[in-house]
């Protein structure tokens, strides 16, 4: 679509993040005035909904759960914590938990693939992440990582749950289950991707990404498309974009209980400025990248396996 919705969201100071929901009816922004606001965005118009206020700082992002477990929407704050908020019919939003096992501010959630139940990522500047469990008995449940990244954590990103080549290689994807891993970006410089391990019950780190020379700012996996590969993008505060690659393994590879390597690819020259996110289109084939300098990018791989420049929109909503 080349239409561009345009509307002041009335925060009053910087706005850290703006999520639409699964349907991409209703948009939740968030700011450091310490407040998140819902508006309705259907039909190519915009309707304030609901100002939430529950943090006592700045708010970094939020995110909407699927809507299998209802009208649920997650925040994370410089105040240490994570609250989820649930929407009822003629009442609006209300905290149904507060997760405040951080001893620093909450730079990133996530919600895990539906598949894996109602499952939240959060990543802190105390160096763990978090993953906050609604059991089925109804209870929040709270598993801590420690020493995630020493200095920080400031992105997560859930690997689709789907493995790569299970469409082309229907027998493997049976007897492999479901994907249980996520990618998380920290002040280390690093990227670490962690696998769940049935034994401990827990997540551990199967692989550590390093090859930025600053923070790593975001992560994000792509969506599976059914290709045999996995796709992941990484941006940091040293002005680069990776996309990091896995191959889906081979029966020779699986034989040997070595999983594929992960190769490393820049997209073009060094960016202008720090790179803010990158997040991938539905369709897990376009990568859209946000840098310091109020320019977003559209990149797409080429069938040489090159990454092009497709787009670019400036801080106007319209196309350099």
């Amino acid at each position: 679509t080349n239409n561009t919705l345009q509307f002041d969201t009335q925060h009053e100071d910087m706005i850290h993040d703006a999520q639409l929901d699964y349907y991409g009816k209703r948009l939740a922004t968030c700011s450091s005035d310490g407040s998140i606001r819902v508006f309705d965005v259907s039909n190519q118009q915009q309707k304030f909904l609901e100002a939430l206020k529950g943090h006592s700082g700045p708010v970094w992002q939020v995110a909407w759960a699927h809507p299998k477990f209802g009208s649920v929407l997650a925040s994370c704050s410089y105040d240490g914590t994570v609250l989820v908020w649930k929407e009822t019919v003629g009442a609006g939003f209300s905290v149904i938990h507060k997760h405040d096992k951080h001893q620093a501010s909450v730079n990133a959630i996530s919600w895990a693939p539906h598949e894996l139940g109602p499952v939240l990522l959060c990543g802190s500047s105390d160096g763990k992440t978090s993953l906050l469990t609604f059991t089925e008995e109804g209870v929040w449940e709270v598993q801590m990582i420690r020493s995630a990244h020493a200095t920080g954590v400031n992105a997560v990103s859930w690997a689709p749950v789907i493995a790569a080549g299970a469409v082309t290689q229907p027998d493997a994807a049976q007897s492999a289950g479901l994907v249980r891993q996520f990618a998380t970006g920290g002040c280390d410089n690093n990227v670490k991707i962690w696998a769940y391990s049935d034994e401990k019950k827990s997540y551990d780190v199967i692989q550590t990404l390093d090859g930025h020379g600053d923070w790593v700012r975001d992560v994000a996996y792509a969506p599976n498309i059914g290709l045999p590969r996995t796709y992941l993008a990484s941006c940091s505060q040293d002005k680069h974009v990776y996309i990091w690659t896995q191959d889906a393994p081979s029966p020779t590879s699986a034989a040997a209980g070595s999983p594929p390597e992960w190769k490393r690819q820049q997209l073009s020259e060094p960016f202008p400025d720090v790179v803010w996110r990158v997040s991938w289109s539905m369709s897990g084939n376009v990568l859209a990248v946000s840098c310091g300098d109020n320019r977003i990018t559209l990149w797409k791989e080429n069938l040489k396996g090159e990454w092009e420049c497709i787009s670019e929109v400036n801080e106007n909503g319209q196309k350099a």
